[in-house]
């Protein structure tokens, strides 16, 4: 059965004008190797941590600006926000077809609440806590191409030709602000692109970029702001001693103007400074330790890395199945060619290995869990290609071979083949992002003696299972396993109203 809203009732929660107030009991466990009759041993302690929770349910005109606003995910996600808002619907070879947000975590997948007569109930993940209506946002950005959002959207090829003729007049006058360009962090092939460029010195640009969200929040009358770079992937920076390793000399370069400060650490700055949530949507590493630093002294929200959508989506679901099967993969080889701009970009090595590396990472946690299959060190063997193929557009071709090792030495081979419509698929991740960040940013809690409410850790362990390679706070572990990072969101929400994590064990039918 399916519910559209609830409400909880619980000694543990109170509802206010302001807000939402949990009691949550934290169930976890402590693992110790102690001396014991003079041996040591593995001893696990269950213990408890009381929390209280504090969520405002009072929601901001929330303003969104991408970096890359212009490109195939920017001009999609727009178009699709717009469509959804205004009820349009178009003719396609098949239907009727209606605006939707299907692809988004937040809008349209469900969570179980309970049971009601031996009937499974469930209710939209969104009405857990109160989130921002995807149709309130208001869209900015900018790019390094000047071409209005209404002809971006033609030059992407990604939605139908009836749709891109009745959003036309809401898009025509959407014009991208001048981006940030330096040709020696992309492919040489954008370079035809870049008409629409901030001029000057890092520290100028740096600058520039703080005037424009102010100007931004100052002309749509937002009351919060979220940055998002959904724009070219770049190569990895140089992480250096005294470049920017640390937030002072992070800064210092700034000054000097080192050239290996790349564009979309630029925007990171200009927002932690400005104190605006920043998201990474590409696979490079945009945060350096000294913006890592920046961020946490400054308490500003940063997440990323690199939308997770199609072919590690499900990389991160089938090995988390292997090897909680216990079947050993030995050897994972994925092969993807794609036509759009990402692709023309990726063509070049040194872009290329930074998405290697995102895409590359995704199985280490899962294959780590198992030390009955992998000895320590051990790992798969993991290949990824990646080719441009300009014909095949923005329908990405994703090809993986999964063999592993089964019973009494046999082998086991899954071959998948999968058409990833990329941009379609990453725009309703960025959604998710931008809001889960907002939420997130109206959240606080305390522990059982802590005397005062904090917010999250400014690094935005909470977005992960939206992205390919998570970004956490030192020390943290780094979870890829899908179930695990949707079960970890949903969990926490389910703290904030004071319910128990879902934990599907189903007594009272036992």
């Amino acid at each position: 059965m399916f519910i559209e809203t609830f409400r909880v009732e619980s000694p543990n929660v109170r509802y206010t004008e302001e807000g939402i107030e949990s009691i949550y009991n934290y169930e976890t466990t402590e693992v110790v190797h102690e001396e014991r009759n003079g041996h040591y041993q593995w001893v696990v302690k269950p213990k408890v941590v009381k929390y209280e929770f504090k969520t405002s349910t009072r929601l901001p005109k929330l303003g969104v600006m991408l970096v890359g606003w212009g490109g195939n995910n920017g001009s999609t996600l727009t178009a699709g926000v717009i469509a959804n808002r205004e009820g349009i619907s178009w003719a396609t070879k098949d239907k009727i077809q209606r605006a939707n947000y299907f692809g988004s975590l937040t809008q349209a997948s469900t969570i179980r609440v309970g049971s009601f007569h031996g009937e499974e109930i469930y209710a939209p993940f969104k009405s857990l806590l109160p989130m921002v209506d995807p149709d309130d946002l208001v869209f900015g950005g900018w790019d390094i191409n000047n071409m209005n959002l209404a002809d971006a959207m033609t030059r992407a090829k990604v939605l139908d030709i009836d749709l891109q003729k009745q959003l036309r007049p809401y898009m025509e006058s959407m014009v991208p602000l001048p981006g940030i360009y330096d040709p020696d962090f992309i492919a040489a092939n954008q370079g035809s692109r870049a008409n629409n460029v901030i001029k000057g010195t890092k520290k100028q640009q740096v600058d520039q970029i703080i005037r424009d969200i102010r100007e931004f929040k100052e002309r749509t009358k937002v009351d919060q702001v979220i940055v998002l770079w959904t724009a070219n992937t770049e190569r990895y920076s140089d992480v250096m001693v005294g470049l920017n390793d640390t937030m002072e000399n992070l800064m210092s370069s700034l000054e000097k103007n080192e050239h290996e400060i790349s564009p979309s650490t630029l925007f990171a700055i200009a927002c932690v400074l400005e104190n605006v949530p920043f998201i990474n949507g590409s696979p490079q590493n945009t945060f350096v330790p000294g913006l890592i630093d920046l961020a946490v002294r400054r308490n500003t929200i940063i997440g990323g890395d690199d939308f997770k959508s199609g072919q590690t989506k499900m990389k991160s679901v089938l090995v988390d199945f292997l090897v909680g099967a216990g079947i050993k993969p030995t050897s994972i080889v994925s092969y993807n060619h794609l036509g759009n701009n990402d692709g023309m970009n990726l063509s070049a090595p040194q872009t290329f290995r930074s998405k290697e590396i995102s895409k590359s990472n995704v199985v280490d946690d899962m294959v780590s869990s198992n030390g009955i299959l992998y000895e320590p060190g051990e790992h798969p063997d993991h290949v990824i290609v990646i080719k441009y193929v300009p014909y095949v557009g923005d329908s990405k071709r994703a090809m993986d071979e999964y063999t592993s090792e089964i019973f009494m030495g046999g082998k086991s081979t899954i071959v998948l083949h999968n058409t990833c419509e990329d941009s379609l698929l990453a725009a309703p991740i960025i959604l998710d992002l931008v809001l889960l960040a907002e939420l997130s940013s109206r959240i606080q809690l305390k522990a059982e003696g802590e005397e005062k409410f904090h917010s999250f850790h400014p690094v935005a362990t909470i977005l992960s299972y939206l992205t390919k390679a998570p970004l956490v706070p030192p020390g943290t572990p780094v979870v890829n396993a899908l179930s695990k990072q949707r079960a970890m969101l949903e969990n926490i929400m389910r703290a904030c109203i004071g319910l128990a994590p879902e934990n599907n064990m189903i007594l009272e039918y036992k």
